[in-house]
């Protein structure tokens, strides 16, 4: 007989009543309770390697063309630009229209665009400017799909598995980093350009089908008027429900105060004597966590107090990158960046959850937008802080006191924040 960990008598189906593995490891239950879910999912992990891929290829296609670090630099601005400003726009968009229809056209959209890379490689048309234009698009499809995607999860299961979808999704985001680069930099050296755009495209069919699918979404709307859903609603919504305003917060401490991926690279010559191969391990290692995080997720179903969680988390973040900024071992300091990432996992799924069950379904996709900015523009920030603290001082002080800024800006939140500390997740309010 299995030794599931269970004291004897307990109930059936009780936390207790599980077998450890599958309280340790990832929730599966989402994936075998909703079909449409399980096709989401498994589209959106396939398309996801798919633009890690592309995002590979576009960059060294760049660089093949212009020799200029600086205009791969660009291709990035050239990204975040559409996604802060039609983010919030695309989360308005998925509030007013059929979000099947809103995620079915992004998704045709971006699989056209790929498509369009392809052909423009394969006919030998190589121009910056062309790849800059379709990365922007590109931005443009994902700011639009992104928040639309995110609001139909709510739709697709009941509230208690939430968390373990939301895990499931980081592993999904993550994978999709870590994999598609890494196959892109093998396909672009084997087979061009043209192969990895091509893969992309058909990547993106599995999209297309996961989401034809689905049943029509339209926007729960009974509780208002039948006018058009606004940004500025949005943003009104926000600033008047305190417990979803806190899930923005606290992300803004980790990312605009300990994020030190900028100085990556200074760090890997100065404390580590590397090179270019040091700077990408100390780049991966926080998505190592993160993935590690979510393979390791089955836990977090069980913890009902997400603001609690959520704080826990990013305060956790801020230690280990405190702790990283003393390190001067190579592998030590990889071990506390991936344990950072692991904490980012945990406090992105219960901030999104939380997004997800207290926000109306006529919100969702506004507060999503919102999401997106932060997610998109919170680092950039981030990076600029650390490289001017740096100047000022020097790499260690940015990275030590930036994860100890984090960790106070945290404690003040928790003490400002009382009904955020109090939150349940039983009784979700906004």
């Amino acid at each position: 007989m299995t030794d599931t960990g269970t004291p004897p008598g307990t109930p059936p189906g009780t936390p207790a009543s599980v077998p450890l593995r599958r309280r340790i490891l990832a929730d599966l239950t989402p994936l075998r309770i909703s079909a449409h879910y399980r096709r989401l999912w498994f589209g959106s992990t396939i398309s996801w390697v798919g633009q890690g891929m592309t995002t590979l290829a576009i960059s060294l296609q760049v660089y093949d063309i212009t020799r200029s670090t600086f205009s791969v630099g660009l291709v990035g601005l050239f990204s975040l630009v559409p996604l802060i400003v039609f983010g919030l726009y695309g989360g308005a968009v998925a509030d007013t229209v059929d979000r099947r229809a809103l995620g079915l056209y992004s998704a045709a959209g971006s699989a056209g665009l790929s498509a369009a890379l392809a052909t423009a490689a394969l006919a030998g048309f190589h121009h910056v400017w062309f790849l800059y234009g379709i990365v922007a698009l590109q931005a443009v499809c994902a700011a639009l799909s992104s928040p639309a995607r995110s609001a139909m999860i709510p739709r697709l299961l009941p509230p208690e598995q939430l968390p373990a979808a939301n895990a499931l999704n980081s592993m999904t985001a993550t994978s999709g980093m870590l994999i598609g680069p890494m196959l892109g930099g093998i396909i672009v050296g084997y087979g061009g350009y043209q192969t990895a755009y091509l893969i992309d495209a058909v990547a993106f069919g599995a999209a297309l089908y996961a989401v034809w699918r689905l049943p029509s979404m339209l926007p729960d709307r009974d509780r208002t008027t039948a006018k058009r859903a606004s940004v500025l609603d949005g943003l009104r919504f926000l600033a008047t429900r305190p417990n979803i305003r806190m899930t923005f917060f606290s992300d803004f401490c980790a990312m605009i105060l300990a994020k030190p991926t900028a100085l990556f690279p200074a760090i890997a010559v100065l404390w580590y004597g590397g090179d270019a191969r040091t700077t990408g391990l100390l780049v991966a290692a926080p998505a190592v966590g993160a993935l590690l995080g979510g393979v390791f997720s089955g836990w977090l179903g069980g913890i009902r107090r997400h603001g609690v969680a959520i704080l826990f988390a990013v305060a956790a973040w801020g230690v280990a990158i405190a702790v990283f900024g003393l390190t001067r071992n190579l592998w030590l300091g990889l071990l506390f960046l991936a344990v950072a990432g692991c904490a980012d996992t945990v406090s992105m799924v219960f901030r999104n959850t939380m997004m997800q069950a207290a926000a109306p379904d006529e919100m969702r996709g506004r507060l999503q937008g919102v999401f997106l900015v932060v997610v998109a523009g919170g680092p950039r920030l981030g990076d600029f802080l650390a490289g001017s603290v740096a100047d000022l001082t020097s790499p260690a002080v940015a990275v030590t006191g930036g994860g100890l800024a984090c960790v106070l800006a945290v404690g003040l939140l928790a003490l400002r924040g009382r009904g955020f500390v109090r939150y349940d997740a039983r009784e979700p309010t906004p």
